[in-house]
């Protein structure tokens, strides 16, 4: 396993205990106490969790694990689901996409596209994310319109009353949203109440709203509410997705893409 993959293990046990102990995590990662004893202090190292004798406990942040750690987490779905919501933005949209890993792989795909005949703009984004107008600023057929706002590192979207000012006076064909939780009756939502701010500006401003979410998000509850079940058009997310969540979407209007 390799250590990317077993820090974002790690972390999730302890968002989902509290508390972790080395000979009973080495059992779970099926690796050595060393190498869990050496993970957690690298961890430590990067303020994502406190060492105790003999584990671990929470940090404060440990519940919304960084953007890098989360990209591990299934990669492949995360694919197909972005190239399929990438598929549905016509040439010459304007999209708005929030900051997320699905989202970061459909800013990927959107700037693979080809250049329009003649140069021009195929697209233009506007993104509260500084990691996927990083990626898509060098691209010429691509419109890039940045937020203001509040840089969170976990997730790298700006967030705050800047970014509010900037989206009232747009208006945008699509939105992508990437979130922590989709449920038929409790919406789209994510763990941070100001992302959350921030994604339901995004989505208003928005004539169609696409949340792309693997299937282990969809079912559940977060802590704040993006938008309402209503205000989504189309769910994008892999094959994983139950039966009983996916009739549950349908009988409410949205448009689930399984992929």
């Amino acid at each position: 396993m390799a250590a990317h993959t077993r820090w974002t293990r790690l972390l999730e046990i302890l968002g989902d205990q509290g508390h972790l102990d080395v000979l009973d995590a080495a059992e779970r990662l099926g690796c050595s106490a060393a190498t869990v004893r050496r993970d957690l202090d690298e961890l430590a190292r990067q303020n994502l969790l406190t060492r105790t004798r003999g584990g671990a406990v929470v940090s404060t942040v440990a519940y919304d694990l960084p953007l890098r750690y989360k990209a591990a987490r299934k990669a492949d779905e995360k694919q197909r689901i972005a190239k399929a919501a990438a598929e549905l933005i016509p040439s010459g949209s304007t999209v708005g996409i929030n900051g997320g890993t699905t989202t970061s792989e459909v800013a990927r795909e959107l700037a693979v596209r080809p250049e329009p005949a003649g140069g021009g703009t195929a697209l233009t984004v506007v993104t509260n994310a500084i990691n996927i107008a990083n990626e898509l600023a060098v691209r010429p057929q691509v419109k890039i319109v940045v937020t203001g706002g509040v840089a969170r590192p976990n997730s790298y979207e700006l967030v705050g009353p800047l970014m509010d000012s900037v989206l009232r006076t747009l208006a945008l064909d699509y939105t992508i949203l990437g979130v922590d939780a989709v449920h038929p009756r409790f919406g789209a939502a994510t763990h941070d109440e100001s992302e959350a701010g921030a994604n339901r500006a995004l989505a208003e401003c928005a004539g169609t709203v696409i949340v792309v979410a693997d299937s282990s998000k969809l079912g559940r509850r977060a802590f704040a509410q993006v938008c309402a079940t209503d205000a989504v058009s189309i769910l994008v997310t892999d094959q994983g997705a139950p039966d009983d969540v996916v009739e549950e979407f349908t009988a409410l209007g949205i448009d689930v893409r399984r992929v």
